[in-house]
This record gives C-alpha cells, sequence and structure tokens, in this order.
C-alpha cells in the first residue's frame, strides 16, 4: 500500500472528532493491508518508526532534521516559524515550507510513490547506522527520502522522526479500531495489548491468526510491558473509604521502578519508559541472577542510591548511574544501588496480573531470596497508618504507596487499586515547553523554563520558574534543549516537548496569565523525570482536582 494512503487517513484523523468515525475509518484501513504492512502502519500512526518492543531508535536530532528541510526547500526559514506559531504543529511546518519549493509538482511526478514497507525499510537503515560519519549518512537517508515525499508526506515523516504524531487517535482507540477491524471483542484485544505490550503486534497476529491466534497470546520474557500506575491521594482517610478498610501500605521509594525479566540464567532490565537499561545495572543483573528462585520471571522493583551507610541518596545521583555508558563499573563504586522488589507479574509459565496483590505479594517473597522486599504494613488504622507513613518520610523516602489487597495488576492503567500517599502537596510531572535565557551569570544558559501539563494531544502551560536546578544541571538541560529547540520569539525558546520534571510548589492559584486559568506559586524544580515520558505528565484534570481540594480547605477555615 501506497505510504499516501496512511497519510490521508491521519491527514482526516487530525479533522474528525468522532470517536466511532475515526474508529471505524482505522478499522476499514486495517483490514486492508496486507500482513507484512499491519504492523509498520499502525506503528506510524501511533507515531513510532518501529514498535515498542523493538530496541531500535533512529537517534535523529531536530538539528538533523531542520538541516535537511532547509537544504531541501530552499525556503526562507521564518516561513517554517509562521507556520509552527500559527498551528504549534512542527510536521505542519514543514509542511509549509516544502510547499514553497519551486517545481516541486514536476519532480514529484517523475518519482515512483512511496510505499509504507519501503519507508518502514529506509527507517531501519537510518537506525541501523552506528560509529563514525553516522549523522552525515543518517542525513543522506533522510533526505533520500523527504525528497521523495510529497510536503503533505514529508509532515507525517517527521511526526514519526520527532515521536509528535498528535493525530488524536491514541493506543486505546487503536485497540477499539483493531477489534472492529477483525471481529475480535474489545476486551480480548485489550488484554493481548497489555500481555505483549503493543497493539501493532496484536493486530497483526489478528490478520494473520484471526481470534484464536490472539486468545493464546501471553507474557513474552524480555518484551516489557507498561507499569501499573497509582493515582494520588489527598489524605490515608481517602485511601481507607475507597479500600473499604484494611489496605496494604508500602514504602514509597525515593528511586526509579524498573520491570526485570529473566529466562534461562539470562537478565535484562528496563525502565518505567520500557527502556533498556541493562548494562547501567551490573550489580543488579549479578543479583538477580545468584537470588531468585525461578527459571523464568517478570519482576516489579525499585532501585534506590544509597551513601555508606545505606541512607537513601537523592533521585539525581541515581539518574547519573542509569544515564552512564562507559566505566559502568566505577559508576557502580561511586554510586552503589540497592534493589526492592514489590510485584511480580509471570513465574515460570504462570501468568500472575489477575491473582490478587496479596497472594502475588506472597509468592514474590517465596522466589525473591534474600533480595529484600519493600517494606509493608497491612492495617485498617488510620493512626498505624500515619505512623507508618512518619516513619518512611524520617527514613528519607517519599512516602507510602497504598494497595488494595485483592487488587489485580494492570498494566498501563491508573486507577484506585493503588494511591501514593504524601505528607505535602503532591507534586506535579511536568513538561518543559520553552525556555528563556537568563541574567547576569546565567545569561548564556536556558534558565527559566515554562511548565506545562497534559491537555489531551497537546501541553497547557501552568507555570514558569528559574528554581531548583544546580549549575551543573542548568548547563545540562540547556545542551539537551537547544537539541529539541524549533523555533524563538525574542528570549524565549520553543523547544518539543521531550523533557520531564518533576515540580514543588506552595498553592495553586487562578490566574489569566495562562489558557488554563491556573497558575504554580513558588514553583521550583526538585529533579529532572528522566525515567517519565511525556505521556507520563500530569494532566490538567490533576492539577484542576488538586486546586479544587485546596478550595474546599480554605473555605472551611474561612467558615
Amino acid at each position: 500500500m501506497e505510504f499516501k494512503s496512511l497519510v490521508e487517513l491521519c491527514e482526516s484523523l487530525e479533522k474528525i472528532a468522532k470517536r466511532n468515525v475515526m474508529i471505524d475509518m482505522v478499522a476499514d484501513f486495517c483490514r486492508r493491508l496486507n500482513e507484512e504492512e499491519v504492523e509498520p502502519a499502525i506503528s506510524m500512526m501511533l507515531g513510532r518508526a518501529f514498535p515498542k518492543y523493538d530496541p531500535r531508535t533512529l537517534d535523529v536530532s531536530w538539528a538533523t532534521l531542520s538541516k535537511v528541510v532547509k537544504r531541501l526547500s530552499g525556503a526562507d526559514w521564518e516561513i517554517f516559524h509562521t507556520a509552527f506559531r500559527n498551528t504549534g504543529d512542527i510536521g505542519a511546518a514543514v509542511q509549509a515550507v516544502l510547499e514553497k519549493r519551486a517545481m516541486r509538482r514536476q519532480s514529484t511526478l517523475l518519482e515512483k510513490p512511496l510505499t509504507i514497507l519501503e519507508v518502514r525499510r529506509i527507517f531501519e537503515h537510518i537506525a541501523e547506522i552506528k560509529g563514525q560519519g553516522s549523522k552525515d549518512r543518517k542525513e543522506r537517508l533522510l533526505e533520500t527520502l523527504l525528497s521523495r515525499a510529497t510536503p503533505l508526506e514529508a509532515k507525517y515523516i517527521v511526526k514519526i522522526v520527532i515521536g509528535e504524531m498528535r493525530t488524536g487517535f491514541q493506543e486505546g482507540l487503536m485497540e477499539a479500531a483493531v477489534s472492529r477491524a477483525f471481529s475480535i471483542p474489545l476486551k480480548e484485544v485489550q488484554t493481548a495489548s497489555m500481555l505483549v505490550g503493543d497493539i501493532s503486534e496484536v493486530a497483526y497476529i489478528a490478520k494473520r491468526l484471526g481470534r484464536g491466534g490472539v486468545l493464546n497470546l501471553n507474557f513474552k520474557v524480555f518484551r516489557p510491558i507498561k507499569p501499573m500506575l497509582a493515582y494520588m491521594a489527598s489524605s490515608l482517610n481517602e485511601v481507607f473509604e475507597e479500600h473499604g478498610g484494611k489496605t496494604a501500605l508500602e514504602y514509597k521509594l525515593d528511586g526509579a521502578r524498573i520491570q526485570i525479566h529473566m529466562a534461562d540464567g539470562d537478565v535484562k532490565i528496563f525502565s518505567r519508559r520500557l527502556t533498556d537499561i541493562t548494562r547501567s545495572l551490573p550489580e543488579i543483573v549479578n543479583l538477580i541472577k545468584g537470588e531468585i528462585k525461578a527459571r523464568e520471571a517478570i519482576l516489579e522493583g525499585e532501585v534506590i542510591a544509597v551513601n555508606d551507610e545505606g541512607k537513601p541518596m537523592p533521585f539525581q545521583h541515581l539518574m547519573r548511574r542509569f544515564k552512564r555508558i562507559h566505566e559502568i563499573d566505577n559508576a557502580a563504586r561511586i554510586i552503589p544501588v540497592e534493589l526492592h522488589l514489590f510485584d511480580v507479574l509471570y513465574i515460570n509459565g504462570e501468568n500472575m496480573i489477575r491473582v490478587p496483590y496479596v497472594e502475588r505479594r506472597d509468592r514474590l517473597r517465596e522466589i525473591a531470596g534474600n533480595i529484600p522486599l519493600t517494606k509493608q504494613k497491612i492495617t485498617s488504622s488510620l493512626s498505624e497508618a500515619e505512623e507508618f507513613l512518619r516513619e518512611a518520610v524520617n527514613e528519607g523516602h517519599e512516602g507510602l504507596m497504598a494497595k488494595r489487597l485483592d487488587s489485580p495488576y494492570t498494566p498501563g492503567i491508573r486507577g484506585k487499586h493503588w494511591f501514593k500517599v504524601k505528607e505535602v502537596l503532591p507534586p506535579l510531572d511536568l513538561v518543559i515547553v520553552a525556555a528563556e535565557y537568563g541574567y547576569g551569570r546565567r545569561h548564556n544558559w536556558l534558565s527559566d523554563y515554562y511548565l506545562a501539563a497534559r491537555d489531551g494531544d497537546r501541553f497547557t502551560v501552568i507555570g514558569k520558574t528559574f528554581k531548583g536546578l544546580t549549575d551543573d544541571e542548568i548547563a545540562d538541560i540547556t545542551e539537551r534543549l537547544r537539541k529539541i529547540a524549533i523555533g524563538e520569539e525574542g528570549n524565549r525558546v520553543i523547544v518539543l516537548p521531550k523533557i520531564v520534571v518533576e515540580v514543588a510548589y506552595n498553592e495553586i492559584q487562578t490566574s489569566p496569565k495562562y489558557e488554563s486559568g491556573m497558575a504554580l506559586r513558588f514553583a521550583r524544580i526538585v529533579r529532572i523525570r528522566d525515567d517519565k515520558s511525556p505521556e507520563e505528565a500530569d494532566t490538567i484534570d490533576t492539577v484542576r482536582k488538586i486546586y479544587e481540594s485546596q478550595f474546599k480547605r480554605k473555605a472551611k477555615i474561612d467558615l
């Protein structure tokens, strides 16, 4: 199938608001695809060059892409900035630039149309390029691809490369489309997607083998799946009311959540963003090999950095470990880490996700050897829970996790089976969407950051801060922001929404300054959350709920 067909579908989806109409259109498109086209097409429609389980990456920066587009268009680059300001869409801005290219129509008539599989093959070639001169070779391949594309096709190629599709057609709707396309109950499609970690593979199996093939899908060791998510509780009272009394409380460690896969003596470790970080944690790999009493397993745990006395170190130290590629043994000596396990999803062929939480915890304890589990207390006493929370905070941890005793494990879903409980106003995970150069000694650094919450397919600014980061962190984030910069407005640099930061604040106020109508008071960045993707940032609804809870409390005081 021609790539143009996929692009025209995506273009149509951008203009449609009715979910059922969108699902019908995508379902019809999926039915028309050949078997080998199904996975690439669905991955691309979701803004990915490869499926989530595929470790390959394009590793192409916006700086590289923009250089290619400038060379191809020969147009005044102000056209790009104007188009981006008008649409907020980097792909649409590229389209606008390329439409200005002289003789575009004549040149495309001489080319064979791009196909879906051809675009995937070029992406594969780009991903395979490594070593000296790789940047130039990637540029040449991108230029070849974009020179053959129409401006509209280029719009979506760019969106795929930078991972910013923004058609409004997310994974949940894709599951519904696959269900409708191949006449398989939605619940079965959702379960299969959860087990294998990617809807594009489920669609391929559905196309090839039908419902029977989908029903036979199970966990694949070394194929990471989305972690179960927790709801932020306003208080321990809310937890007990929701869970009906007795609940399991665990220390919420100030570390990085990891997913551990092991089979036949081999171990791989994945971050919560499903990135393979095995090389960064050699001592954890050895610990798992030496202690876990299972042939095959998928486990979850938290890794924390500790000092010589075993006390938790700040999260940033742990992130330094995760970023290391060279001299890892030396880094392991400087920044030692500890593993605390808290859940098991799969043991020796047995799928555990529907097993109640307390039973999963017992099974985990049986196979964990000498690896500690997160400290736990099961109680129905509010005073005991409050004491346990104080104990966790006093020991240097973030707070507590509260888990319903009979809760299943629901990958990728945030619900009230699990709560996060902290003593203070909950920090927000926000995305940097723009930054300004500082003054004085910070004049060369992007040090004043616009912070945004997720609002559907876009990000809405709710605050701005220059506080919280060290000079070294500001210098580092300046370089990172420059690499993803897509425009400038005076002293302000507009960037792709890629970097997530954890933000503390004193209060959420009403404010006409931002479109959201709210603003953070005394916002400060607590840490850079490289372990989180922009899709995991907090939503504007979460911000609104926190604001409303403050309002209720103030109203009671005023009375």
